[in-house]
């Protein structure tokens, strides 16, 4: 049994959210460099997937990136580790504030809402977290979420 699912509600400990904010930064950079290093061999068999469907295929192309992303959050945050790559490399899990865990679809929403956040407040995204309790983001906010950092559950 992991720390993850001995500890479902999110910790008081102040130490859970010491530095989350800028982990966060860095978590992002290294999970879209992992999309874009994935999104390759998927255009790749979307091109195949062309030829085969003469041409009909080659619709994805434009959602391509969208589609890796996606799969990509929900295989991982909404997976046992609660956490994409990035995140665990930088000691960090999700959990939602019911104590319940995050599944695929719940994943994916915390995803399409941290984009709509982006393209709306962009840069002042990350300045909600320096204001709210546990260094939320809007779109944790909204889903009912948390991000801790993972050595102290």
């Amino acid at each position: 049994m992991s720390n993850i699912d001995e500890a479902r509600l999110p910790s008081t400990d102040w130490r859970a959210y010491r530095g989350v904010l800028s982990r966060r930064i860095f978590a992002f950079l290294i999970d879209y460099a992992i999309v874009a290093l994935l999104w390759v061999p998927a255009a790749v068999a979307v091109f195949f997937l062309g030829i085969i469907t003469l041409g009909l295929g080659w619709m994805l192309y434009p959602a391509l990136f969208v589609i890796v992303a996606m799969l990509y959050f929900g295989l991982t945050v909404g997976g046992p580790n609660q956490a994409s790559v990035g995140m665990n490399v930088m000691d960090l899990a999700v959990m939602r504030t019911d104590g319940r865990p995050m599944d695929f679809l719940t994943s994916i929403v915390y995803l399409v809402l941290f984009w709509i956040g982006n393209a709306l407040l962009t840069p002042f995204i990350l300045l909600i977290g320096l204001f709210t309790d546990r260094s939320r983001l809007l779109h944790d906010l909204l889903l009912g979420t948390v991000v801790v950092r993972r050595s102290s559950l």
